[in-house]
C-alpha cells in the first residue's frame, strides 16, 4: 500500500541559534521527524506494541525535546475520540553488536534479557519499572518537552557503552480504537467488563476486585461495540519529532526522575546498609464519591506518597501525567514548598488536539536555574488529584522531573579543570 510519505522522514535543521550562559552564541540544533512501525486498529480494538531498534539520532548527543502524535497513512492527525493514545514511552538499551534485532513484538513478548542491557533513567521505581526516557499519553500534542539551554539529556557517550555493545532505542505504544464502542470513557479506562476478559496478557487469572486497568486492555483485546456497528480497519503510526545537539563541554547534563504516586517503600537491611525498596504499581482506581459529597461539591480524590531522593540537585523541568478526570498534580519539598505543580488542559471541540473531555495538554514547570533546589536525601511528597464525581479505573499519577547536579558556571569550572589536568598529563607523559 502506497504511503503519502516514507516510513522515516529525516529533516535536519542546522545552524539554529541558541543562547548560552558561557558566551557561546549559537549551536547546531538538529531536528528529525520519524514514523514508528505501522500498527493496525479496527473499531474497539487495542494495540499495545513493543518496537525495538527504532529510528533515532545516533552518536554522543544531548536530547533537547521529544514530541509525538498518532497519524494515519496520509499523515493526518488522528483525534483522541477515534483512537485514544493511552501512552507511549521511549526507552534506551544496549545490545550486543552480533545480536540481530527482531524489530516488532506484540504485547506478550519483549527482548530476552540476555540480549540487551536496559539503560533506565534515574527514577526510584523497582527494576525496569517506569525506566523510560520520554513518555506521555493523550496530552502529548499540547505538552512542552523542551530542555532549556544550556542543559541536555546526555546519551550515546562511547565511554558508557559496554565494549561489544551498541546503543539502541525502543517504543511501547498503547492505543485504543473507540469508534463505535458502547462506552468510550470505559474503554479508555480499560474496564474489564467491557473487554470481557478474566485473565491478563500472560494467562494469569485476574483478582476478583480488579475492575479495570492495563491488565484488561492488552494487545489484541476488544472493547464492546454497539450492536450492528461496523467500521474499517486502518493503519496508524506514531509520528515523532526529536531535537538534539552534538555533545560538547558547554552543555550541562540533567538526570531524569519519574515518580509514581502509587509508590510505597520499605527499608531492607543488607551488608551495604539500609536500602529502600520501591513498589510502584503504576495505576490505581478512583472510587465515586457519595451523594452527600456530590451535593457539597467535595468530589475530589487525593492520592499521596512520600519518597526520599538520595541525590538531589537543581530542578530544570517538571510535568505530571494524568488520565481523564485528573485535576492536577503537585510535587512538594520536605518543608512543604511547591517544587512543581502541573495542571491538565481539557479539549472543547472535535478536532485533533482539542478533543472535548480529553486531557490535551499538561502545564509544565521551567524554574529559573538555581531557584529550586532539592537537597541530598530530601523526602519529597507527590500528590495526584482526580475528580471523583464518577468512578475511574486504571488512572495514573506520574511526575517527570529533570534535575541538574550542577549549575552552568559550576559545570564549566569543573569541566575546564578536568580538561586542564588531562592536557597536563598528556604533556608530562
Amino acid at each position: 500500500m502506497d504511503l503519502y510519505f516514507p516510513l522515516a522522514i529525516l529533516v535536519l535543521i542546522l545552524g539554529t541559534p541558541y543562547s548560552s550562559a558561557f558566551g557561546k552564541s549559537e549551536s547546531n540544533v538538529k531536528t528529525a521527524v520519524f514514523l514508528s512501525p505501522k500498527f493496525e486498529l479496527g473499531p474497539g480494538s487495542v494495540a499495545n506494541k513493543f518496537d525495538y531498534d527504532i529510528d533515532f539520532p545516533r552518536g554522543h548527543i544531548a536530547l533537547k525535546s521529544f514530541n509525538a502524535e498518532v497519524v494515519d497513512e496520509a499523515g493526518n492527525s488522528v483525534a483522541l475520540h477515534e483512537t485514544y493514545l493511552h501512552h507511549w514511552v521511549v526507552a534506551r538499551y544496549y545490545q550486543p553488536k552480533y545480536v540481530k534485532t527482531h524489530t516488532s513484538y506484540d504485547g506478550h513478548r519483549i527482548l530476552h534479557n540476555s540480549d540487551y542491557v536496559f539503560v533506565r533513567n534515574s527514577g526510584l521505581c523497582q527494576r525496569n519499572t517506569l525506566g523510560q526516557y520520554f513518555g506521555l499519553g493523550s496530552e502529548t500534542r499540547g505538552t512542552a518537552t523542551d530542555v532549556p539551554d544550556p542543559f541536555g539529556i546526555a546519551v550515546g557517550d562511547p565511554a558508557e557503552i559496554p565494549e561489544g555493545y551498541e546503543e539502541k532505542w525502543m517504543f511501547n505504544i498503547h492505543a485504543i480504537d473507540t469508534r463505535g464502542v458502547v462506552d468510550k470513557r470505559g474503554c479508555t479506562e480499560c474496564k474489564c467488563e467491557l473487554y470481557n476478559v478474566t485473565k491478563d496478557a500472560y494467562g494469569k487469572p485476574l483478582m476478583p476486585d480488579y475492575k479495570g486497568g492495563l491488565k484488561c486492555c492488552y494487545d489484541q483485546t476488544q472493547c464492546r461495540l454497539r450492536e450492528g456497528f461496523e467500521g474499517p480497519k486502518r493503519s496508524l503510526y506514531l509520528r515523532y519529532t526529536v531535537k538534539w545537539v552534538d555533545w560538547d563541554k558547554f552543555l550541562v547534563p540533567v538526570k531524569i526522575y519519574i515518580f509514581d504516586v502509587t509508590d510505597t517503600i520499605k527499608i531492607s537491611d543488607d551488608s551495604g546498609g539500609m536500602i529502600p525498596e520501591h513498589d510502584c504499581q503504576i495505576e490505581y482506581d478512583v472510587e465515586s464519591c457519595s451523594t452527600d459529597q456530590k451535593d457539597g461539591n467535595g468530589c475530589l480524590h487525593v492520592q499521596k506518597t512520600s519518597l526520599p531522593l538520595q541525590k538531589g540537585g537543581y530542578v530544570i523541568y517538571g510535568v505530571a501525567h494524568q488520565h481523564s478526570g485528573g485535576t492536577g498534580s503537585t510535587l512538594y519539598g520536605q518543608d512543604g514548598r511547591v517544587i512543581c505543580s502541573s495542571i491538565p488542559s481539557y479539549g472543547k471541540g472535535k478536532e485533533a488536539g482539542n478533543e472535548a473531555d480529553y486531557i490535551v495538554g499538561m502545564s509544565t514547570c521551567y524554574p529559573r536555574p538555581g531557584s529550586v533546589n532539592i537537597i541530598d536525601g530530601e523526602t519529597l511528597t507527590l500528590e495526584s488529584n482526580y475528580s471523583s464525581s464518577r468512578e475511574h479505573t486504571g488512572v495514573m499519577g506520574l511526575f517527570y522531573l529533570l534535575v541538574a547536579e550542577q549549575l552552568p558556571h559550576q559545570h564549566l569550572k569543573h569541566t575546564s579543570r578536568s580538561s586542564f589536568f588531562i592536557d597536563i598529563n598528556s604533556i608530562v607523559h
